[in-house]
Parts: C-alpha cells; structure tokens; sequence
C-alpha cells in the first residue's frame, strides 16, 4: 500500500496531533544520536512539547554546546564587523580620490576656457598653449575632413546627374546639352573666329560697284 504523502500544515486533530508529535520526536533523538555517534559531531537537540515539556539531546553537554554556539556567533559577528568597517574605509578612500579627480578635471577645464590664469607660472601656460594648439590642429584636420568627403559627394551627384542627363537626351533624340565649362570655351572659339574676319567702316553714302 503506498502512503500517502503527507501536507505540511497544522493537525487540527488533538489526538492525531499528539501521536504524530510523539513519533517525530523519538525518530528526530534518534537521528541526532546516530549523527553525533556516526560522525563524531556535538550535537545538542532542545524540543518543547505543545504543552511546554522539554525533551533534550546532547552528545557532551547541552550548556557547553550552546556556550560554543554563542561564543562563535560573537566571533563571527566580529569578523563580519570588521570587513564591513574595512570595505567602508574602502569606499571612502576610492571616494576621496574620485573627488580629488574631478576637482583637478574641473580646475584644468576652466584654465583652458581662459579662467583663473593669474596664479599660474609661464610654464603651466606654456602648456597649456600646447594643449590648445593640439586641440586645434585636431579640430582643423577633422573639419577639412568632413569639407573633402562634402565635396567628393558632391561630385558624385553631379557624375550621376550628367550620366542621367545623357541618358534621358538620348532617349528623347535631343543633342546633348554640352556642361557649363565645355559651352564657356565653345563661346571663347566663337568669339575667337569672329575677331578674325576684317571689318570695315565707311561713313556717306554707298558706294557705286563697276560691275
């Protein structure tokens, strides 16, 4: 027959409750005798009844067991007492520094924005010129950076553009529209040809051709 498992929660039955008490409490002495006999542990077990009976085991002594329990939670208490306080001196000292360093972060960013400069020797502001000047020149090259990719796209559309363009001239059967700069030196050949052929000017009336 296969027992049932059983609820953990209070017997509301006296007698069941009783019963069930006393099993318990014999199965749970005999397990702390064969634990102390088995593994050569102290052991003190203290068990108060219902109606407030004690039932004890102790493999030595139920006092001396309860003065070694107490005396290592103190020691333990203290041990534990001690790294809080050093993992607290910790924290204060890499707070201390923290501080410290943003303090000097914040002083240096002011010098440089031109602040507070009186106190400082020629070679502090010899360097910090030096500063300034590698900051400009960082921000000089990475400007005309970004001003040669502009432009390099720029080219590009326009590349895409006259190729769009030829395509679209060819599709509708139109000459192609030559690019600004090629029309500007077509205009200068042109004006070129004309300043070649001589002119002349006459001032009356016309003049009379023997033919």
């Amino acid at each position: 027959m296969v027992r049932g498992k059983t609820q953990m929660k209070r017997i509301e039955n006296d007698s069941s409750r009783q019963v069930t008490f006393s099993k318990r409490r014999n199965g749970l002495l005999k397990k702390a005798f064969e634990l102390s006999v088995l593994c050569d542990a102290e052991v003190a077990l203290i068990i108060f009844s219902p109606t407030g009976k004690l039932y004890e085991f102790a493999s030595s002594s139920t006092t001396k067991t309860i003065d070694r329990y107490e005396k290592h939670m103190k020691e333990l208490q203290g041990a534990r007492g001690k790294a809080s306080e050093e993992h607290m001196q910790h924290f204060k000292e890499e707070a201390a520094s923290l501080e410290k360093k943003i303090k000097s972060m914040e002083l240096s960013k002011r010098k440089l924005l031109g602040d507070g400069l009186d106190s400082c020797p020629i070679e502090e502001l010899q360097q910090l010129e030096a500063q300034l000047d590698k900051g400009l020149a960082r921000i000089r090259a990475r400007k005309n950076a970004l001003y040669k990719e502009r432009i390099d796209k720029l080219y590009e559309e326009e590349k895409l553009l006259l190729e769009e363009n030829a395509r679209l001239t060819a599709q509708l059967g139109m000459p192609l529209s030559l690019p600004r700069d090629q029309q500007d030196e077509d205009n200068e050949e042109d004006d070129e040809d004309m300043a070649d052929v001589e002119t002349e000017l006459f001032i009356g009336p016309p003049r009379k051709h023997n033919y």
